[in-house]
């Protein structure tokens, strides 16, 4: 009896030895997060920043296979150099160029031209061009919008295509 006795407590004192360390554990544990959530904050406040003259450009009513660009021009008012490690549009018909992996200093101004080729593509037209750069947040955005006045000949070709597509299914 004495025996089972000693043994539960010595167990008692394991468990409340185990809590005292887990406690020590996570007092570091919160340190660390708290310096690591600083370290962010100071790391994101020396970020680059890309602020533009315009995020977004409507080209206006433009006819069919017209091709326009736009010129979107930045600088960068952050604390760090900015880097643009790629810019992509959103279909095939928008072609961003832009200065690839060199470094913009800040206070450093830049220009991103977007090419829209209107061919095949009446009607409303919405693209966007997706920038990666090491900004906060990694990536920025830019928008293009045209109204397409369609080809009269081609919407006539899309129109009988359309016709035959439907008698197809029927």
């Amino acid at each position: 009896m004495k025996n089972l006795f000693g043994m539960a407590l010595v167990a008692i004192s394991l468990i409340f030895t185990a809590c005292g360390d887990s406690n020590a554990a996570k007092k570091v544990n919160d340190a660390n997060v708290e310096t690591s959530a600083a370290d962010a904050a100071k790391a994101a406040s020396a970020a680059p920043v890309m602020s533009f003259d315009k995020v977004m450009h409507d080209f206006g009513t433009i006819a069919e296979g017209e091709r326009v660009q736009t010129v979107f021009s930045f600088t960068n008012t952050g604390k760090s150099d900015l880097i643009i490690v790629d810019a992509r549009g959103s279909c095939g018909c928008t072609v961003p160029s832009y200065p690839k992996n060199t470094p913009i200093v800040p206070g450093g101004t830049g220009e991103i031209t977007v090419s829209f080729d209107s061919n095949n593509k009446p009607n409303m037209q919405q693209k966007t061009v997706t920038i990666s750069a090491n900004t906060e947040s990694g990536r920025e955005m830019l928008r293009i919008k045209a109204m397409v006045s369609p080809d009269p000949v081609k919407q006539a070709q899309r129109n009988e295509q359309a016709r035959a597509r439907q008698q197809a299914n029927n």
